[in-house]
C-alpha cells in the first residue's frame, strides 16, 4: 500500500512511501484478538487500590451487645456486625491487580488487525519527519489545521519523542503524540486519524512484523 508523503504545511511533497502489506492490509483482521488487547491495555490501566473495612477492622467494641437466648430476637454479635449501620461490610473491594498476560503473537495480530481497520477507512496521513524550534501550542494547532485535522482526536506518532513536541501538544485536548514503539491496539483506535512521520512508518513496519 501507498500513501502520499506530506510536509508539515499540509503540502503533497510529491513523494510516496509504501505501508507493508503484512502489517496495514491483512487478509484477515481479527475482532477477537483486538477485543483481548484492548482489555488487557484498559485492565493494566486500574490501579486496583479499592479497599473496603470489614468486620475485625472496624473501630468499635467487640462487647455481645444482648444475650444469646432469651431476648426474643436474632441473635447478635458486636456492634461491627455488618448488619448494623456503621459496621464492617461483607466481602467488600480489596486491593487487587488487574492485570494478565497475553501470548505476544496474539498482541501482534491485534496491533496490525487495528492498523488494517484505520488503512482501510483512508484514516492515516503520513508526514514527513519534524520537530519544533521551540515549545509553542501554536505551532501545534497550525499543524493540526494543515493536515485537516483540527477538532478530530488525532494521534500523532513520532520515531522519538521531543520536549518542544510533547509541550507543544499537550494543552490540545483533541490530540495526543506518542512514540512508535509504544505504539498500542487501544490508542490506534481511539483516534479519528493517525498521523505517522516517515520514521514511526519504519519503526511500525519493523515492529508489527508477523
Amino acid at each position: 500500500m501507498e500513501l502520499s508523503i506530506y510536509n508539515i504545511k499540509g503540502e503533497d511533497t510529491g513523494r510516496k512511501i509504501v505501508l507493508d502489506d503484512a502489517i496495514f492490509a491483512i487478509e484477515k483482521p481479527n475482532d477477537h484478538a483486538i477485543y483481548l488487547d484492548v482489555k488487557q491495555y484498559l485492565a493494566n490501566q486500574r490501579q486496583g487500590t479499592h479497599k473496603s473495612k470489614e468486620r475485625s477492622e472496624i473501630s468499635g467494641s467487640t462487647r455481645k451487645l444482648i444475650r444469646q437466648k432469651g431476648g426474643g430476637g436474632a441473635r447478635r454479635g458486636d456492634i461491627n456486625s455488618p448488619v448494623l449501620v456503621g459496621g464492617g461490610r461483607v466481602f467488600g473491594p480489596t486491593p487487587r491487580d488487574y492485570s494478565f498476560k497475553l501470548n505476544k503473537k496474539l498482541k501482534a495480530l491485534a496491533r496490525r488487525s487495528a492498523l488494517t481497520y484505520k488503512a482501510q477507512k483512508q484514516e492515516i496521513i503520513v508526514v514527513e519527519n519534524y520537530d519544533f524550534a521551540a515549545p509553542k501550542t501554536k505551532d501545534f494547532i497550525a499543524l493540526t489545521k494543515a493536515l485537516k485535522v483540527e477538532g478530530q482526536k488525532a494521534l500523532f506518532v513520532v520515531e522519538a519523542l521531543t520536549d518542544n513536541l510533547v509541550l507543544s501538544s499537550r494543552n490540545i485536548r483533541a490530540a495526543r503524540v506518542m512514540n512508535a514503539f509504544q505504539l498500542n491496539t487501544y490508542s490506534v483506535l481511539d483516534c479519528k486519524k493517525l498521523v505517522l512521520s516517515e520514521a514511526a512508518v519504519a519503526v511500525i513496519n519493523e515492529q508489527f512484523k508477523a
